[in-house]
């Protein structure tokens, strides 16, 4: 393992010894090729730079108190990866090639993945892209995956603990029935403008209305929303959001607790009547929230009186985090020993 100070590790890139990729040439996958350099040499007419034809997806490794290393749910990773390639028509990478290509580069740079209780995971993040030249707007006819990975620390600093998030009404992230539900980076180069100004005024990250008729929660700018009322777990139905991988883990884990679960609209006004509230995915796992400004219309939904995270949103992260370091029985197979 490498000599690093992996508690105070930031949420960044930090350069590991291998990569992973292989090619699609001739209307088919060539094999897994491993590199050591962090460069890759691109066609500067190639459709991914051009129209944005790139897709990618984020997952971890846990180094476990067993000292077995895991991989989340990489099955699911590899599902909504096709579903993006469907969506901006792209070569749809095999399960079978995803699981083994995420299995290798995680083997291969094994002395970075943090060791347990550090709170730093070794993140994992596939990427297609377009390749071929093409003036025009055409699919690519050659693609390139990769698999690049980087330990990190907590998302948030102060990892699980209450922050601010604001409302913003004068950007969207995705249009309904457009590529919301797809993880593509142009969705997140269109949240970069509200983040920056959510930074500005000391929140945590931006929360979107729906742009339809700008009524409805639909998420943050790079996690699902969720509130808990009544015992029961409520996050919104919508055709603009990303489904996240972590949030349909915490449905389920909220049923195996006993809890209701609820996928619906959310009207803004409700959030005034939630007892909890977080954004979920995998780079923060949960994040609870505290209050939820809309600074356009003067209000303030505060969640969490006392500053501290819910019980029951508690209860989820610490179950949900035992699964993923095999302390808790993985009943649902989510989990995959990569290293024994």
């Amino acid at each position: 393992m490498k000599n690093l100070d992996w508690a105070n590790l930031s949420f960044g890139y930090m350069p590991t010894d291998y990569n992973v990729r292989c090619y699609y040439r001739n209307g088919k996958w060539g094999e897994i090729e491993v590199s050591s350099d962090e460069y890759i040499k691109l066609h500067m007419a190639a459709t991914s730079l051009h129209y944005g034809q790139e897709a990618f997806e984020g997952l971890k490794a846990y180094r476990c108190p067993d000292g077995k290393v895991r991989v989340f749910r990489m099955e699911e990773n590899a599902a909504r990866l096709q579903s993006t390639c469907r969506g901006i028509v792209m070569p749809e990478l095999p399960t079978e090639l995803f699981c083994e290509m995420v299995k290798k580069v995680v083997r291969l740079n094994q002395e970075w993945i943090p060791p347990y209780e550090s709170g730093a995971t070794l993140y994992i993040r596939p990427l297609l892209i377009g390749t071929s030249a093409q003036v025009g707007v055409h699919p690519a006819k050659e693609y390139l995956f990769l698999i690049l990975v980087t330990p990190v620390g907590p998302y948030f600093k102060g990892g699980f603990s209450t922050n601010p998030y604001v409302i913003v009404r004068d950007h969207d992230r995705a249009a309904p029935l457009g590529t919301g539900t797809y993880k593509v980076g142009g969705n997140y180069a269109a949240s970069l403008f509200a983040n920056k100004k959510a930074h500005e005024l000391g929140y945590a990250c931006e929360f979107y209305l729906d742009a339809k008729e700008k009524k409805y929660i639909d998420e943050c700018g790079a996690a699902n929303f969720f509130g808990i009322k009544d015992n029961t777990y409520i996050t919104p139905k919508s055709t603009s959001i990303l489904p996240s991988i972590t949030n349909k883990s915490l449905m389920q884990v909220a049923e195996d607790l006993g809890m209701k679960v609820e996928r619906r609209p959310i009207p803004e006004e409700e959030l005034a009547t939630f007892e909890e509230a977080g954004a979920c995915g995998t780079a923060a796992v949960i994040s609870p929230i505290s209050r939820i400004d809309d600074v356009e219309t003067g209000k303030s939904y505060v969640i969490s009186k006392d500053g501290k995270p819910g019980p029951l949103s508690e209860k989820l992260y610490n179950h949900l985090r035992n699964i993923q370091y095999g302390i808790e029985e993985d009943k649902h197979g989510w989990t995959t020993v990569v290293i024994d």
